[in-house]
């Protein structure tokens, strides 16, 4: 898999089990791989070296996953992806509010991981590689107020129609799907009946047209989800 040959990625789990067969199994994928078996050890790796994605379970020895990533956050942005056996709502949430970029509960299979890792990768390498040209200028995402700026007028969006709008914006031209999206940006499981979604893309749209926001256009796809195109000015 040549286009993960120079990721490296530093997992952080204690399992003697799992860990091993993360690194075996992503290493044939391509990934290099640092394992770390406690927290200290992880977040000193994670601190003085620099990766591509780190793996960090939550039930760790010393230092927990929380703690860690918390630690962590004060000093670099790498992007985190969590692992746990608490795949309950609640700990989906502290995660995210940790500084988490995605949360896999366990167990998992390694398909699904890779996905994961890849739809992280992609995101920020979109993130880094955006053209500034098409709507930098324009668009502001201000994480304290929670809201969006374009060509210096406020968007007035909700905590969760912020959430939304920026992971959609990290993903620009990728279709993210509707239970991707609860996961994210509602932060709680996806329900069939559950229009929340949607409701809060409606109210989205209805905001950028008010303020005429024209380099940013989300367009539901029939069957996947939501993506967000962008525009030149």
């Amino acid at each position: 898999m040549s286009t993960c040959a120079a990721r490296q990625i530093l997992a952080i789990e204690d399992d003697p089990i799992l860990g091993p067969h993360l690194k075996t199994s992503l290493e044939h994928r391509g990934f290099n791989v640092t394992l770390a078996n406690d927290g200290p050890t992880g977040l000193a790796l994670a601190s003085e070296a620099t990766y591509d994605l780190i793996l960090l379970d939550v039930m760790l020895p010393e230092l927990s996953g929380m703690e860690l990533l918390t630690r962590l956050r004060e000093q670099r942005r790498t992007p985190v992806l969590m692992m746990s056996a608490l795949g309950n709502e609640a700990h989906r949430i502290q995660g995210f509010d940790s500084g988490a970029d995605d949360y896999l509960p366990k167990p998992f299979s390694i398909e699904e991981l890779q996905v994961r890792i890849a739809a992280i990768l992609r995101r920020v390498a979109y993130e880094r590689n955006v053209t500034p040209a098409a709507n930098e200028d324009a668009v502001h995402f201000d994480d304290q107020r929670c809201d969006l700026r374009y060509e210096g007028r406020w968007v007035g969006l909700t905590a969760t129609e912020y959430r939304l709008m920026k992971v959609l914006y990290e993903a620009a031209g990728e279709v993210l799907s509707k239970p991707f999206l609860y996961q994210q940006a509602l932060r709680r499981g996806f329900s069939q009946h559950d229009r929340s979604l949607d409701m809060h893309v409606s109210n989205i749209r209805r905001k950028l047209a008010r303020e005429q926001v024209l380099t940013l256009r989300l367009e539901s796809v029939w069957g996947k989800g939501y993506v967000l195109e962008l525009q030149a000015s």
